[in-house]
């Protein structure tokens, strides 16, 4: 690690995050292993981080030889073996608790005992997946924002048993590549769900209801409110599915009402309207 900088990371994910966060390390100059056991979903993420990087040249963000350079320092495999000996391991994968423990569980038995264990979770207890390693010191939450590339924020999340030496190392390293780290206690959302889901959670209940329409509720938060953009863009943003598994992450975390999912939310997703990613969701996208 130099300049506060690990010089290789292992990503585990293609996904929206996982690639952004691939993309967000390499163009900081350093070596990324990303690892996705789908090779469609693998692909899939080197494509996008392609065209992100062709979208900052167009915009003179950065020049095509710096895009070059950014995509050389990816390599990809569809083996979980395949992590090696990085310092620095990101899981970014579905947010499902279950699948997270054993994704770590695996890794601790294949990463160098000093390796740190980071998880891109953005509801999910730290100390939960921590203890299905045998290294809990060294296993913190580094919860990114969407898109990674443009946001600055990370969320840093310490398990009950995470050390100082771990976190200040993790604190160092978000902020070697651009990012401002904040760091929050680990309970159900951390705080940027736990403020950010239940206002969409609330929004999609206004629609149940006909309060007003999905144009008017996304109208009122962004003029009244100064929001960037509407809750109910936002979340067709972060995927209905996303939003619906951090809602139920605060129902069980805190036994309290007020984190109920609307149930409207649960119909979009059940039908399969998950947003942009689908093509559908509050709004269409086809």
């Amino acid at each position: 690690m130099a300049g506060g900088k690990f010089e290789r990371v292992a990503v585990i994910g293609a996904g929206t995050m996982g690639n952004g966060i691939a993309q967000t390390f390499a163009s900081h100059g350093v070596e990324v292993q990303l690892v996705d056991v789908s090779g469609p979903a693998l692909e899939k993420g080197l494509e996008a981080i392609d065209r992100s990087l062709a979208r900052f040249v167009k915009k003179e963000k950065i020049t095509s030889g710096e895009a070059m350079k950014t995509r050389s320092r990816i390599e990809s495999s569809t083996r979980l073996e395949d992590v090696g000996d990085a310092p620095l391991v990101i899981e970014a994968i579905v947010e499902r608790a279950d699948i997270k423990r054993d994704v770590f569980a695996k890794l601790d038995k294949l990463t160098p005992a000093g390796s740190i264990l980071a998880t891109n979770t953005s509801s999910i207890s730290i100390t939960e997946i921590a203890a299905a390693t045998q290294r809990a010191d060294r296993v913190i939450g580094m919860h990114f924002m969407n898109p990674v590339p443009l946001m600055k924020l990370v969320e840093i999340i310490r398990g009950q048993e995470t050390s100082d030496e771990t976190t200040r190392a993790v604190v160092a390293c978000s902020e070697g590549i651009g990012k401002v780290a904040v760091e929050a206690n680990d309970y159900p959302g951390f705080v940027s769900n736990r403020v950010l889901m239940p206002m969409i959670n609330e929004a999609v209940f206004c629609l149940m209801e006909g309060v007003a329409t999905k144009e008017a509720i996304d109208t009122v938060m962004k003029l009244g409110m100064n929001h960037p953009m509407g809750p109910l863009t936002l979340a067709d943003l972060i995927g209905l599915d996303v939003c619906l598994d951090i809602m139920e992450v605060l129902q069980d975390g805190f036994g309290d009402s007020k984190y109920r999912p609307c149930p409207l939310l649960r119909r979009m997703v059940a039908a399969g309207r998950l947003g942009r990613k689908s093509g559908k969701g509050f709004y269409d996208y086809e």
